[in-house]
């Protein structure tokens, strides 16, 4: 059905649409062409949440040109959308503009959309495909596709070991594990989330201030502190530049006047805080994701936590994503990976798939999934 030329144009959608991996948020990462003749007239990339979707930023482009969009073939990455936002319909748009055909990379998996603006698009009389480089368009909106499917973002946890496991020695020192190149790989995939979620064990042992600076964004994601106890200091550097990013702190109940008190002054600084209990005392981990997806629109979340937390979300499920990061050494007695469950046999079934490896400099970063979000 597609020819190279629908490919190469296509394939030239998907880098736009990769210029918006750090701003759409929560929107899908989208990205559009416009050919005619053989030409590219137009190309855009969608902004921020209140501005111009991927088809419209790429009109926009084409009439700056003096360019006139009619009988050409709009590439896009995502099915446009069929319903107003806080923006128009793109549906609407383009079938303003006139083009001869619409091919689109996937359908949309927002249940507000899912598949009416194709058939819009038809109804307009505008020739229409779907599914050309899907696999790839997906790839990109793993989380978008998370919340809209399953109601939960996809949760990706990041860790730097040893050869032999180790994220910290004994007395809980890990600056620096890996190097430069590994660390700014790291905040490449910080700021494409819309949460990064530490644990108070690490706020408290090494004082990260958990913020995007190793890569050029205009967004900074939310941070997210898990504190069952409300210990969090407050001088904490987490809890600093709340002109950039909000502050979250989750703790697993409210019900002490010690408890209410540092909430408040919490708040007061602009840092909200939240009770989400399960039956243990704790923070119930489940419902808080759930939470994020549907009541935040929150489509991907990063971890950066230690040992324990790193169990707690493990052994609950919580996690779709492994970003491991091996430094080229052995580190002996020091602080494992996560508190989980020892195997009984080794003949248990392999939950985790790489889907990816690269080297940064010495060290070797493994991606690896538990499942597949797919539209």
């Amino acid at each position: 059905m597609y020819s190279a030329v629908d490919h190469q144009f296509m394939s030239e959608a998907l880098a736009e649409a990769q210029k918006a991996l750090y701003l759409s948020n929560p929107n899908p990462r989208v990205g559009c062409v416009i050919v005619k003749d053989g030409q590219v007239i137009g190309r855009g990339f969608t902004q921020k949440v209140g501005q111009a979707h991927a088809e419209v930023q790429a009109l926009a482009d084409a009439k700056s040109k003096g360019k006139d969009p009619v009988g050409s073939t709009v590439y896009v990455t995502l099915e446009p959308c069929n319903h107003k936002g806080k923006t128009p319909p793109c549906v609407d748009a383009l079938i303003a503009s006139k083009p001869a055909k619409v091919i689109a990379a996937m359908s949309d998996p927002n249940p507000l959309v899912g598949g009416k603006g194709l058939e819009r698009l038809k109804a307009a009389g505008i020739e229409v495909h779907c599914g050309l480089l899907e696999t790839e368009a997906q790839e990109l909106n793993r989380g978008f596709i998370s919340r809209m499917t399953r109601g939960l973002p996809w949760v990706r946890m990041k860790i730097a070991a040893s050869l032999d496991g180790k994220t910290a020695l004994p007395d809980g020192k890990s600056k620096w594990i890996t190097g430069a190149l590994a660390r700014a790989d790291g905040h490449h995939w910080r700021a494409q989330a819309c949460a990064i979620v530490t644990g108070v064990g690490t706020v408290k042992e090494d004082d990260p201030s958990l913020n995007v600076r190793d890569v050029a964004t205009q967004r900074q994601p939310c941070r997210i502190i898990i504190d069952s106890k409300l210990e969090t200091p407050p001088n904490a550097k987490i809890l600093n530049e709340l002109d950039q990013s909000k502050v979250l702190i989750v703790c697993a109940g409210l019900d002490s006047p010690e408890r209410q008190e540092k909430a408040k002054a919490f708040q007061v600084r602009g840092i909200e805080v939240m009770a989400m209990a399960n039956t243990s005392g704790k923070v119930d981990l489940p419902k808080l994701f759930s939470y994020l997806a549907k009541e935040r629109q929150m489509n991907e979340i990063h971890i950066e936590s230690g040992f324990k937390l790193n169990g707690s979300m493990l052994r609950e499920d919580c996690v779709d994503e492994l970003l491991l990061y091996y430094a080229p050494f052995f580190m002996g007695e020091g602080i494992g990976m996560a508190n989980v469950p020892s195997l009984a046999a080794l003949d248990a079934p392999k939950e985790w798939t790489i889907i990816d490896q690269c080297l940064f400099g010495p060290d070797l970063r493994l991606r690896l999934v538990k499942r597949l979000i797919k539209n």
